[in-house]
């Protein structure tokens, strides 16, 4: 288990270099990240290089047994490049190159920014290819999907489709482009989504096609640096460092040439006021892990309160920074690098907090990092363990897209219900991978497929048959709704997914932030919002397990469970309160022979990672109050933002919860 921080010598006088590499070895970092924004002191003018002042920096952490994780410079082009190559600048919706005064100022195609940007890396990878303090690549930084709608671009997404449909027939059929006279008769006249109209104005087909183009061009991108990177330091680490952006890309392609997968963790220091609101960026964290379903890397950890982009907010409460770092063990991370060693003190970023204010005296902040160094280093037994799951949570990349061009109802987003899940199950103790919908499901015995609703036929086909084969599913409102290229299906719902869940969706009624009461067959109510589907049991097998108790369709089902082969599928037609889903999944866990845990607090946290039939297990207190409970037939008490760690030898790969 490492801790590290990122560093930025460039910002700072010569004179802090060794006293802060000194104050790192003493206080237990192992590992510094730098260089990702440095590209105008590598080469300040056109061809002219300055790599001493890292060599310096970097021998300066290797005297000290610190290992270095260097960033690729290209998410920021210094002002002589775009001040030639003023079009290498991306481009808005309006079509008008964008100001410049940010990072991010470079598109992804422009070849003269492609060409120095491959020399800068060529430059780099050589100069540090044999240098052992160095153990990894970070490729540019938090990149987003190609949202640029410059020429090059356009011209780059007409090939893509040409390679993806061949002709222009093609795409108006598939598109349905007669609708609105919107039928292509040359190449020229597909653009991409200029102008201010909505997402939901345009046509979801074409708007789906340019979110894929808009990933994969950025995929590309990676590759070309990953290319370059793999060529002059064989057997090097590489990485790159996502983020929950607006423009996110599909993480599961991104990182499938890469090593490891990092993600940048800011968690709330602000926690909800209504205790029931889930906070917890434990969904983050196993979705970070489940993209190649192995332990990963926290890029960035939060370090003080953020305050850039919006107004500073509340510091971190005692035991938060520390708390945050393990919980990202916990859940499969290896590594835990601290955004940032010291507060900027000039720049746009000088309130986003870092482990040291700018008053330069270390203080409560950084004493908790040092206890966090100190565990982490008591954690070294952990090395080589992970987490092993029996659920999994499905993901799709189309589908979060698709959600964005077309909302489906007021108050309904596509992560909510994988959340809604993953807290239900996070309430009973156990493993949880949220995987790519594309991913092979052996070893799994329960999969929550929540809003299945563009559809691909090969992920049909592998749900239908785990199922045949005894494995259980767990369907929601919204699914089979669309074919593979976000047109409607012209069938009862859930369509491709009718004959599996033994029910069809006789009407459905978007209810938005208006709430509808279920009932169970014991009585117990619930409440739900959103959406209700109005279902119709068609299986022999099918039981209904919930009925609307409100609104015309009273006494239809909302809830149904039906036999499937070897296996069990359910349909929720509805979104309900995080009660219902507690419910619900301890009865599916119990079905399914899956060990948990039962009376776990709200926001308590139980994990376990495992190699060779050794365990830990990770108990973790996400609130900012004491707790006390029993588990094991054991008292246990947590402070707020504690976490306690297990271990034991067991004779088989097992969840001993």
């Amino acid at each position: 288990m490492v801790i590290g921080v990122d560093y930025y010598p460039e910002h700072w006088a010569k004179e802090l270099w060794v006293p802060d590499a000194d104050l790192m070895q003493k206080t237990g970092v192992k590992l510094v990240r730098m260089a990702e924004f440095a590209w105008s002191r590598l080469e300040p003018r056109e061809g002219v290089y300055d790599f001493s002042w890292l060599d310096e920096i970097t021998a300066v952490f290797k005297e000290r047994g610190i290992h270095v994780i260097l960033g690729t410079p290209t998410n920021a082009p210094p002002r002589w490049l775009v001040e030639k190559y003023p079009d290498a600048v991306p481009a808005g919706r309006d079509g008008k190159i964008n100001p410049i005064g940010i990072r991010g100022h470079r598109c992804y195609n422009h070849p003269d920014f492609l060409r120095h940007a491959k020399e800068i890396i060529e430059r780099m990878t050589k100069r540090y290819a044999q240098n052992e303090a160095v153990v990894a690549w970070q490729i540019d930084n938090e990149l987003e999907a190609n949202f640029c709608f410059c020429k090059k671009c356009t011209e780059k997404y007409r090939a893509w489709l040409k390679k993806k449909y061949g002709d222009l027939d093609t795409i108006n059929r598939l598109y349905g482009n007669e609708v609105w006279s919107g039928e292509y008769s040359t190449w020229e006249q597909i653009d991409p989504p200029l102008g201010n109209y909505p997402a939901a104005w345009l046509n979801p087909a074409y708007m789906l096609d340019f979110n894929r183009f808009a990933s994969d061009d950025m995929i590309e991108y990676v590759k070309m640096q990953t290319e370059i990177i793999r060529r002059n330091c064989p057997g090097a680490k590489i990485t790159t460092n996502v983020w929950f952006c607006e423009n996110m890309p599909d993480f599961y392609r991104t990182f499938a040439g890469l090593d490891f997968v990092s993600y940048d963790n800011y968690p709330p220091t602000k926690l909800p006021e209504d205790e029931k609101e889930f906070y917890s960026h434990a969904f983050h964290l196993d979705l970070m892990r489940g993209v190649k379903r192995q332990n990963f890397c926290v890029m960035e950890e939060l370090s003080g309160g953020p305050g850039c982009w919006a107004p500073m907010v509340r510091t971190p409460y005692p035991g938060m920074l520390s708390g945050y770092s393990l919980q990202a063990f916990a859940h499969g991370a290896d590594a835990v690098v601290h955004f940032r060693w010291r507060t900027a003190v000039s720049g746009a970023e000088m309130y986003w907090h870092g482990l040291i204010d700018h008053s330069n005296v270390p203080g409560r902040r950084f004493a908790e990092f040092e206890k966090l160094c100190l565990a982490a280093e008591e954690l070294k037994a952990l090395v080589g363990t992970r987490i092993v799951s029996k659920v999994a949570i499905l993901y799709s990349s189309d589908n979060e897209y698709a959600f964005k061009i077309q909302p489906q109802t007021n108050g309904m987003y596509y992560y909510e219900q994988l959340k809604l899940f993953h807290e239900a199950l996070t309430k009973y103790g156990v493993n949880i991978d949220i995987i790519g919908e594309d991913e092979e499901l052996l070893g799994y015995r329960l999969v929550i497929a929540p809003q299945m609703y563009v559809t691909n036929p090969e992920v049909v086909r592998r749900l239908y048959t785990f199922v045949e084969d005894g494995g259980t599913v767990v369907f929601t409102n919204r699914s089979g709704v669309k074919d593979a290229y976000n047109n409607c299906i012209m069938e009862p719902l859930p369509a491709p997914y009718r004959k599996l869940v033994g029910c069809r969706v006789l009407e459905y009624d978007p209810v938005g932030y208006d709430n509808v009461t279920i009932r169970f067959l014991d009585g117990a109510e619930y409440r739900a919002k959103q959406w209700c589907d109005i279902l119709k049991p068609e299986g022999e097998e099918t039981r209904v397990l919930a009925c609307y108790d409100s609104e015309f369709y009273k006494g239809s089902a909302a809830i149904t469970e039906n036999k499937y082969g070897d296996g069990t599928a359910y349909y929720i037609g509805t979104v309900g309160e995080r009660e219902l889903y507690i419910r619900l999944v301890g009865e599916i866990l119990q079905k399914c022979g899956i060990d948990f845990v039962e009376g776990l607090p709200d926001h308590v946290e139980v994990t376990t990672r495992s190699k060779d039939g050794f365990f830990a297990r990770f108990i973790f207190n996400n609130t900012t109050k004491a707790q006390e409970f029993v588990l094991d037939e054991r008292q246990v008490s947590l402070q707020p933002f504690e976490m306690q760690v297990e271990t034991v030898k067991a004779k088989q790969e097992e969840s001993f919860i």
